[in-house]
């Protein structure tokens, strides 16, 4: 009950949770990766995903999660966390990885980032992000869960368990049995999302609308990755409507996830097949300078 109680008043804000890296300390201080968590991601999933894909991340920037306040989502406080920890750390070039529900958070973040504090960002990596309510397969779930919401119900956490385990079994062509566990579990633990987190990214998928930051992200560069096996996101619709809303900042839309487990967003179970895909596209598009990856990029 202790460790619970504080685990809650610690997440009550936003919070930027770095994942130390020698190498990139060292040789990028004041470029940084942000990864915008996933639905129902918890704060050390988010790590998790940092150093799973670490080996490629830390060749151009430093590692970083936004961890979202149990208290709800908020863009402008999120925006407020990101601002405050670039200036802090003197950073000069940003890449936003956006997992899942969290590609939409990271655009309306950049959106507002070059904005109102004229910082743009380098670079968005879209992973399986939808572009709107209608490219998520269930989408029926979320009438009911937003309808609630935003009539003031808020579902107790400790009531949660039957659907979390219900949702995973319903996909569990995505997921092996132990994954349903691990998930499972992870959600009913003291480190998990509040429900009132969850409701409140719900009902921010559910109003979402990428198109009114279509032409206020400067020159930033977006890609899209995705795999068409996914049973949460509707690939082909969520990647073209992304790619007609940012045709001038999207610069790769055909990369794929294959055989990842789950099809779904998952680099942090599938790293082996999201490394080469992170490679491959900084690699094309932020090449390092001749003389490797020690030199420094700006």
């Amino acid at each position: 009950m202790l460790f619970t109680r504080r685990v809650q008043a610690e997440r009550r804000v936003n919070r930027i949770l770095q994942v130390p890296d020698d190498f990139a300390d060292a040789y990028y201080p004041n470029a940084s990766w942000f990864l915008f968590p996933g639905f129902k991601t918890s704060w050390e999933e988010a790590q998790w995903i940092l150093n799973a894909l670490r080996g490629s991340l830390n060749k151009r920037g430093r590692l970083a999660a936004v961890g979202y306040s149990n208290l709800g989502l908020d863009i402008d406080q999120v925006v407020s966390t990101v601002v405050d920890h670039v200036r802090a750390n003197n950073l000069t070039k940003l890449y936003f990885y956006g997992h899942s529900f969290g590609g939409m958070v990271a655009a309306q973040v950049a959106a507002q980032l070059k904005e109102v504090h004229g910082v743009e960002v380098a670079f968005i990596l879209l992973d399986s992000s939808p572009f709107s309510r209608s490219d998520v397969l269930d989408e029926s779930w979320f009438d009911g869960v937003v309808f609630l919401y935003e009539r003031g119900f808020r579902f107790p956490s400790v009531l949660r368990g039957s659907y979390e385990l219900g949702e995973r079994v319903i996909h569990k062509d995505e997921r092996t049995w132990r994954q349903i566990f691990d998930q499972t579990m992870e959600q009913l633990s003291p480190i998990a999302p509040s429900s009132v987190l969850i409701q409140s990214e719900s009902a921010y998928i559910y109003h979402f609308d990428g198109n009114a930051y279509a032409d206020k992200l400067g020159g930033t560069r977006m890609a899209y990755i995705g795999n068409p096996k996914d049973r949460t996101v509707l690939y082909e619709s969520a990647r073209n409507a992304w790619a007609a809303a940012f045709p001038g900042h999207m610069v790769s839309t055909d990369l794929q996830t294959d055989g990842a487990l789950p099809a779904h967003a998952s680099p942090g179970w599938s790293p082996l097949v999201y490394r080469p895909i992170v490679d491959k596209l900084m690699d094309e598009f932020f090449p390092l300078p001749r003389g490797g990856s020690r030199v420094s990029v700006f």
